[in-house]
């Protein structure tokens, strides 16, 4: 059988074509537009998500047996917030995850409500870019829009709707919008009380891997495909690219190093760390994950390298670099503010320690240790709830580096697993249709048949303990610095 995932990205969506063993059979991308109607905004017709995967999904399967076609589910960007009226209309724009404009509300909620009350309801604290605030910027700024208001949705969950009329979400996407109770699995009466919604406005709530519908007969006619066909809740673009890559189970971890970067952590049982340090949210596999999100990671190597360097020849400039853990320049990667675990919009990136014999080479080798460091902040607050973790995949860009994949392994004290094929939430929501399909018991079972390891970088014990020093140096740079950062912006 074949299983399709769909990747709902920000700039495009990618379809991924999987057959029941994990082997790939095609992949297609769509793009579409992206508006910034005031600075800081930034919203999408998802009227046009719909329509690039139909014709995204016909490409995909013109050359195979359609009706060999069993599943489709999906990864999708998270927070986005979609509203349609009683006649199925959408009323406005989608705000992305990426809008900024929801500060105000941002802070009524932080501040006003609470921290402590948000993380007793939900888990989590508020961030622009969740979608309860969005909800409150709409009453406030549109009430004509929210007066309208008939379904509340997530974009990957709009394309599940228009697909097969099932108004539903998912646990762990549902986890960012700041309505979910992620302990119990279940819409929070008080965030829904809080913004003003009901919760016949909210979707009924999945597993990632449960089907939730089928095929509308209308929309499989113009696919060319059966009306049996599958489709499965899917999950929240990090949620499923963590299937994608095998973390699923209690103590697995990814790190990407992509623009931004993270660190997922996949857990059997729920936990939030006292700061709110950490996004504490449900798992594709129907666990839960604790995720640190920073905001400037692979951006840094690019930055340093081209905006300053003026070179694009990223391998030349590390192959010099050979002192590991001896370097005595360090750098905080805090190009945008930061996240997890500081929460600090106003934080900034410095270099500090450099003398009159530092080089070209300890100044890259400080931006490349500096990403790895601000990550391993975020580990330890993972393991200060008792987590255990031994080893960790890696992917996105910075992964290519292997000297980057050494400093992981050594200043975080992990093995790290490099995977056969990264392909993301696509690859992701195919593995959740082939589990909403029956090919596989659980999620679990999925990632461990499909998801192929093909090396592995080891510490080193003298590495290590050379890195232990020059870490315990490193965190204690921002909280000296914190009070002057708002006074330089």
């Amino acid at each position: 059988m074949l299983y399709i995932g769909v990747d709902l990205g920000t700039s495009a969506v990618k379809l991924l074509l999987m057959d029941e063993k994990g082997d790939i059979k095609k992949i297609v991308s769509k793009e579409y537009p992206l508006y910034f109607p005031h600075p800081g905004w930034s919203e999408q017709h998802p009227e046009d998500w719909f329509t690039q995967s139909v014709e995204g999904i016909k490409e995909l399967t013109s050359e195979c047996d359609k009706s060999q076609v069993a599943g489709i589910s999906f990864g999708g960007q998270m927070h986005g917030l979609v509203i349609l009226d009683k006649d199925d209309q959408v009323i406005r724009p989608a705000i992305l995850w990426n809008d900024g404009r929801t500060t105000e509300e941002t802070d009524y909620l932080n501040n006003e409500i609470g921290k402590e009350t948000l993380s007793k309801y939900t888990a989590n604290i508020a961030f622009t870019g969740f979608t309860a605030p969005k909800i409150l910027w709409v009453k406030k700024n549109e009430p004509e829009n929210f007066a309208k208001i008939t379904k509340i949705m997530l974009p990957k969950d709009y394309l599940a709707y228009c697909l097969s009329g099932s108004f539903c979400s998912d646990y762990s996407d549902a986890s960012g919008m700041l309505l979910m109770d992620v302990e119990h699995k279940c819409w929070s009466k008080e965030m829904m009380d809080i913004c003003g919604v009901t919760e016949e406005q909210l979707p009924k709530l999945y597993e990632s891997y449960e089907v939730v519908g089928s095929l509308k007969p209308e929309v499989a006619a113009e696919l060319g495909l059966s009306e049996n066909v599958k489709i499965i809740a899917g999950a929240g673009d990090n949620a499923a690219a963590a299937v994608g890559t095998g973390t699923v189970g209690d103590g697995r971890c990814n790190i990407s190093l992509g623009t931004s970067g993270t660190i997922f952590i996949s857990s059997a049982n729920f936990g939030v760390d006292k700061n709110n340090a950490l996004h504490s949210f449900a798992h594709a596999d129907g666990h839960y994950h604790l995720m640190g999100c920073m905001l400037s990671a692979a951006s840094c190597n690019k930055w340093w390298a081209e905006e300053i360097l003026h070179t694009d020849d990223f391998a030349a400039e590390q192959k010099d670099i050979t002192k590991l853990g001896e370097n005595h320049v360090f750098y905080l990667p805090y190009l945008m503010g930061e996240r997890s675990p500081h929460n600090d919009p106003y934080a900034r990136a410095t270099f500090t320690g450099m003398t009159m014999d530092t080089t070209r080479a300890d100044m890259m080798q400080a931006v490349l240790e500096g990403v790895v460091f601000a990550l391993r902040d975020s580990l330890e607050v993972a393991k200060s709830l008792g987590i255990k973790i031994e080893r960790t995949k890696i992917c996105g860009g910075g992964a290519k580096s292997p000297l980057w994949r050494k400093m992981i392994a050594n200043i975080m004290n992990l093995k790290v697993d490099i995977i056969e094929s990264e392909e993301g939430p696509a690859l992701g929501g195919a593995i959740l249709a082939a589990v909403g399909c029956g090919e596989y018991e659980s999620v679990e079972a999925a990632a461990d048949k499909l998801v192929k390891i093909v090396d592995t970088v080891e510490p080193e014990a003298e590495l290590v303990e050379k890195y232990e020093k020059r870490y315990q140096e490193f965190r204690q740079i921002y909280p000296a610095l914190k009070p002057v950062f708002p006074h330089i912006q």
